[in-house]
């Protein structure tokens, strides 16, 4: 089963790839205090251009590069 994440592109400086932030809300353990988690893939555009803003749909591919296991699959919202 691949993993599929829906982000917004922060950064796409590199050729053929494209940072994308995925941000999800989760309970601290002890204190139950609802907190703000994020984390940052390296993704292949293939035949995408996304733009800074933009939201996209990723699936985790076979290994691309050291950082790049990820590829752009839909754009959902152009900003």
């Amino acid at each position: 089963m691949k993993k599929t994440l829906k982000g917004k592109v922060i950064s796409v400086k590199q050729q053929k790839t494209a940072i994308i932030e995925i941000v999800r809300k989760t309970r601290h353990p002890l204190y139950r205090k609802i907190l703000t988690v994020s984390k940052k893939y390296a993704a292949d555009t293939g035949d995408f251009t996304p733009k800074t803003g933009d939201v996209v749909n990723i699936t985790e591919t076979r290994p691309i590069s050291k950082n790049k296991y990820f590829k752009i699959t839909k754009l959902e919202q152009a900003k």
